[in-house]
């Protein structure tokens, strides 16, 4: 049963409310004023919040701006109950975060049809979708529910890329944001004597090249395949409608291309501030994690610039790791034998 807060200073208006919400089915909570219409919400955490806007102690406009900025609450949908229709109040809720108004004296079947669309969009943020080729399936054809997202395009491009051929290059024009289906592909960056510096690599379940897109600005990385991989091709308007068309499908998008930032920022964080033998351990680890079996053919080359420091110290590390017992190496292949001990070294 979904949960409805309602927000009324009235008690005629907040019973008739509480009457029609509960005979259709809703558990409806009530606050007599903002004050307390803010500690509930932030107590009770209720599926969509009805408000009035003129309150005493606090108005409407002042619980939206109270619990927009509260991140347990800012996604819950909003709408404003108001005797007032001129267009400044319109805009000035709406710029607040507000999704929807209703004027008094309003109709049952209106009051219901909008609570009904709200909490059917807010699903959407919600939800949780898997970082497969499924769930961003899933994802763009939930988008393509509402009105504004409709011409998204039905199909997406793949390309099938072999051992280190280029997806994109430093200097392109971004013309789509690019999703990993299988495969590992490194992103890099290359300096004035033509050394490769890699800062990431992105495995099934992520996303390349969507912060130049957002910028408009030239493609500042490469990316090219570690081993064959196989890569989604999401064209940019299809990207920036989803950014921006809708605000309940932006913020699940931003939720999906967060995950990819806060792992870039971490794993930046140790080549600053970690050992070589750490970073080589972590770097093993990470490319494991991204591999079916486990076991890891990557250059030599390639995990030297992954972890920022010379072959032949990547090479030493790696005796030693093989030595103690950490990995076994067959025809160079790294095969992990002691997960623990790799992730549980001393920085």
């Amino acid at each position: 049963m979904k949960k409805i807060l309602v927000i009324e200073d009235n008690a005629d208006v907040r019973e008739n409310l509480e009457e029609i919400l509960e005979l259709s089915g809703y558990d409806v909570l009530l606050a007599e004023d903002g004050t307390v219409g803010v500690e509930k919400a932030l107590k009770e955490m209720p599926d969509l919040i009805l408000c009035d806007v003129m309150m005493p102690k606090l108005d409407g406009y002042g619980v939206l701006n109270i619990l927009s900025k509260k991140s347990q609450t800012s996604n819950i949908p909003f709408i404003f109950l108001t005797a007032k229709a001129e267009k400044t109040d319109f805009r000035r809720g709406m710029n607040l975060g507000a999704d929807d108004y209703i004027t008094k004296p309003f109709y049952k079947d209106e009051l219901l049809s909008v609570i009904e669309t709200r909490l059917r969009k807010s699903e959407l943020v919600r939800k949780q979708f898997d970082r497969t080729e499924q769930g961003l399936s899933a994802f763009i054809n939930d988008a393509r529910g509402y009105e504004e997202l409709r011409k998204l395009s039905s199909e997406r491009k793949t390309k099938n890329l072999k051992k280190r051929e280029m997806l994109f290059e430093e200097g392109d024009y971004p013309r789509y944001i690019y999703f990993v289906k299988g495969g590992n592909v490194k992103v890099f960056k290359t300096n004035e004597d033509g050394k490769e510096y890699i800062i990431t690599i992105a495995g099934p379940g992520d996303f390349l090249g969507y912060v130049d897109l957002i910028k408009e600005s030239r493609h500042t990385e490469s990316a090219a395949a570690l081993e064959e991989a196989e890569v989604s091709l999401i064209p940019k308007e299809d990207f920036i409608a989803l950014l921006y068309a809708n605000r309940d499908v932006s913020s699940q998008l931003i939720k999906m291309l967060a995950n990819n930032i806060a792992e870039k920022e971490e794993q930046l964080l140790h080549l600053a501030y970690n050992s070589v033998r750490k970073r080589v351990a972590d770097a093993v680890l990470l490319l494991a994690e991204k591999t079916d079996s486990g076991d890891i053919n990557i250059l030599r080359d390639d995990l030297a610039r992954i972890v920022g420091t010379a072959k032949e110290s990547v090479i030493r590390m790696l005796t030693e790791f093989k030595e103690d017992g950490y990995i076994d190496i067959k025809e160079g292949i790294i095969v992990v034998k002691n997960r623990d001990k790799l992730r549980n070294m001393p920085g």
